[in-house]
């Protein structure tokens, strides 16, 4: 076998590599006797066909066989002699005819190219300094934490006959839809109750009941949004015709014992624990996450240096197919809306080199620190996972172990929070208490 250097530039190296026909014919005639135990064919007993009758008759097969296991030896061979920690996988381009190889007649000859991981030292964690953000909360924030409970508890009770329905009122109303006349499915319902300024129906619906009062029958007269569910009625015009049969006012649930009850807890001293857990929790979350973020500011900082090609694109096709995604369904951000196209793409492109360069940084920290992830650790975030699909857990932790790529999906954000984990032990970080205003304050995405 002959490996050659054809071209080095930056991470990108390309090699010639040769092996000879006479060595792949050494390893199909390895390969046939490594077999003909298990061979059974018509007019042989099992295991005793001759070794020239399966070369007659499988030979070109079994050799394809042997093609692909070569590439993958002296491939793997050609990295590591190479000393290359390949940061994707590598381009193989087969120079000879295939038909030509299988057969016995040619060399096997490919061209191999591969981009490596860039050399570099990573920060050293015991001289970064971080301040975290963090945030006590008062008796009255919990209050206004169970508030929210029975914000989503809301009763409503019938109003006087003469009381005109106004905005968080409800209406129990019958009505039935009609497009040029016609009825549609779908279109009508009786004894529903509806919250008006809770935007479930559409626009303008709501609003021509406001004033509204029992008994009161009155056509709606509204335009269905496009794009629209019901694809044959987006944007057309509708008249509902609609009777008030009641008028409700809001009522206020009582934070009592009873009102814990309703959670499966035994008291109202129980429910305020548990959302008192709750809330410092998520403060705590909100905390670290502020934390994470400025390690990763940091990071992608102190750390310039020239990126795979390979990996930044793929990164960035991952990107720009949900950007594209968004924006097909009318959902882009606000500001990226106001973007061209070049510029759109520009941004993300700065922001797949971003999750390329602190992907590559936090391993090599890892590396060096010798983070491992156990089995037990992979096995807790399987079943995670596997919980977020009720009745199919089987099938779900199935695929996980059937998938090394879909193991390593879990693996990757795991090893990330043990490399942050890592970070926060060993650098000097600084605690500042905030208000809550401030801990949940947004940060410009980049």
């Amino acid at each position: 076998m002959q490996i050659k250097e054809l071209k080095a530039e930056g991470l990108s190296h390309t090699y010639a590599i040769t092996v000879p026909k006479e060595d792949l014919a050494t390893k199909l005639e390895a390969k046939i006797k490594e077999m003909q135990p298990q061979v059974s064919l018509k007019g042989f007993r099992p295991g005793k066909v001759p070794v020239g009758h399966i070369r007659k008759m499988f030979g070109q097969s079994i050799m394809k066989d042997v093609v692909e296991e070569t590439v993958n030896e002296t491939t793997q061979k050609a990295i590591n002699d190479n000393k290359i920690r390949p940061a994707g996988q590598p381009q193989v381009d087969l120079r000879a005819n295939g038909e030509d190889v299988t057969k016995g007649n040619a060399d096997l000859e490919y061209q191999l190219t591969v981009e490596s991981i860039p050399e570099f030292e990573p920060v050293d964690p015991e001289k970064l300094k971080f301040t975290r953000l963090t945030h006590e909360a008062d008796d009255k924030e919990l209050e206004a934490e169970v508030a929210k409970l029975a914000e989503g508890q809301k009763s409503y009770k019938k109003k006087a006959k003469t009381a005109k329905a106004k905005k968080g009122d409800a209406v129990l109303i019958d009505f039935v839809g009609t497009v040029d006349g016609e009825a549609f499915d779908g279109g009508a319902m009786e004894g529903h109750q509806l919250v008006l300024g809770s935007g479930t129906f559409i626009p303008g619906f709501e609003d021509q009941l406001i004033g509204a009062k029992a008994g009161d029958e009155l056509d709606v007269k509204v335009t269905f949004p496009d794009p629209y569910q019901a694809a044959d009625l987006a944007g057309k015009d509708a008249v509902f015709a609609t009777k008030v049969i009641e008028v409700q006012g809001e009522k206020d649930a009582v934070i009592d014992d009873e009102f814990a009850q309703k959670f499966g807890l035994a008291d109202l001293e129980a429910l305020k624990a548990a959302v008192s857990d709750q809330y410092k929790s998520q403060l705590e979350m909100q905390s670290r996450m502020k934390l994470k973020r400025a390690i990763l500011d940091e990071l992608d900082k102190k750390h310039k240096f020239e990126l795979p090609p390979q990996m930044v694109e793929a990164e960035f096709s991952n990107i720009w197919t949900q950007v594209q995604s968004e924006k097909e369904a009318g959902q882009l951000d606000e500001d990226d809306a106001k973007k061209t196209e070049k510029q759109l793409e520009k941004d993300y492109r700065k922001i797949a080199e971003r999750r390329v360069r602190l992907g590559l940084v936090l391993a090599e920290m890892g590396q060096k620190q010798e983070i491992q992830i156990s089995n037990e650790e992979l096995q807790q975030a399987m079943i995670a996972e596997a919980r977020q699909y009720p009745g199919q857990e089987q099938q779900v932790i199935e695929f996980y172990q059937k998938n090394p790529q879909a193991i390593a999906q879990l693996r990757a954000p795991i090893y990330e929070e043990k490399v942050v984990d890592l970070i926060i032990e060993k650098a000097k970080v600084t605690d500042k208490k905030v208000t809550k205003d401030v801990l949940f304050e947004e940060d410009e995405m980049i």
